[in-house]
């Protein structure tokens, strides 16, 4: 197995159910993880990442980490002083529609979405809203773009979209997509040399659909315009993802593999899960299980079954604490002298 990754984790495309995937993995084989300083939860993002953000790291004496997943906003060369030569990178993407529809409802209190009442306000004159300089404006225009580390307000031209892409190419070893989350994970399993169970996961930091509203086609196009660069980003890169199914797995194997998945999570919910599946946030009885809630999304969490014996309740805890508190935990553990 592999245990020595760089993962880029995306705004608000399933990068927190990842992340969890990768914080089981590197607990369970005891990985050191490149936390930020002091134990936050963004490697002093927004800013380009550099080594210097990460806890433990000194340039007289560059430790390498195993696992870097915290957010970041993407810099190689950074990157690569705190991590193996042999580390595997990998991010994920969303389709920029519905990125940009979580957007407006999770970071609803930055500048370019404060003013506007709505996505449709905000997407008819958006420059009335948006400006480059303010903080925060990077939520509001190709965030994917952004936390890649290249310009979100560049010129949408052939040739720079085609030194974006071969630069992403370069760079990561794979890309999910988040509207196929179970392939994904199927590849990324295959890549990593993993077992199933260190793959499977629960949908942590998903919204209530209570708050989801369906988008008009003109809105659709509108923000597909206005998020040029993203969608350029998520189309390439939609289509050399099956294009590494077809040619390293085939289609009616990646079938079995999902349903594999599948079948497993069904039983680890059956196991686990109260109810089976995802609460809103006041009907989460364990006040540690509670994720961070956030602009005007109402986040999703879940209760164990009681009763359950001290290995399973383990496991079953671990698959459902959200981010933040399985991130403080992790940095305590790995940093005991230090609080977060």
């Amino acid at each position: 197995p592999k245990t020595d990754i760089v993962f880029l984790k995306v705004h608000k495309s399933a990068s927190s159910t990842v992340m969890n995937v990768l914080f089981r993995f590197g607990e369970t084989h005891n990985l050191t993880f490149a936390f930020p300083i002091g134990g936050g939860n963004q490697l002093s993002y927004p800013h380009h990442f550099l080594a210097r953000f990460v806890q433990g790291f000194s340039p007289r004496s560059p430790q390498r980490f195993n696992i870097l997943c915290h957010h970041m906003r993407f810099l190689q060369p950074e990157v690569q002083k705190v991590v193996s030569s042999s580390a595997v990178y990998f991010s994920i993407l969303r389709n920029p529609v519905q990125l940009m529809e979580s957007s407006f409802m999770y970071y609803k209190g930055t500048s370019a979405f404060s003013r506007a009442r709505s996505l449709e306000e905000f997407l008819s004159q958006p420059y009335h809203y948006y400006n480059p300089a303010d903080s925060g404006s990077h939520y509001a225009r190709n965030l994917m773009t952004f936390d890649f580390g290249f310009n979100p307000d560049g010129e949408v031209s052939a040739e720079r979209v085609q030194l974006m892409l071969k630069a992403i190419e370069v760079s990561f070893d794979l890309l999910l997509i988040s509207e196929y989350f179970d392939e994904s994970m199927v590849l990324l399993k295959e890549m990593l040399c993993w077992d199933l169970d260190s793959v499977i996961s629960f949908p942590l930091n998903i919204r209530d659909s209570s708050t989801k509203s369906p988008l008009s086609d003109t809105m659709v196009e509108k923000i597909k315009d206005w998020n040029r660069l993203d969608w350029e980003i998520y189309i390439h890169f939609n289509r050399t993802f099956w294009e590494r199914i077809d040619r390293d797995i085939g289609r009616e194997r990646m079938q079995r593999e999902v349903k594999a998945l599948r079948e497993r999570q069904a039983e680890l919910a059956r196991t686990c899960l109260q109810g089976m599946g995802s609460v809103g946030p006041k009907d989460i009885k364990d006040s540690s299980l509670r994720p961070l809630q956030h602009g005007n999304a109402k986040i999703l969490g879940y209760n164990l079954k009681q009763g359950l014996d001290k290995a399973t309740e383990h496991m079953c805890r671990r698959l459902v604490t959200p981010e933040l508190q399985y991130s403080s935990a992790l940095y305590e553990k790995q940093f005991p002298q230090k609080r977060p």
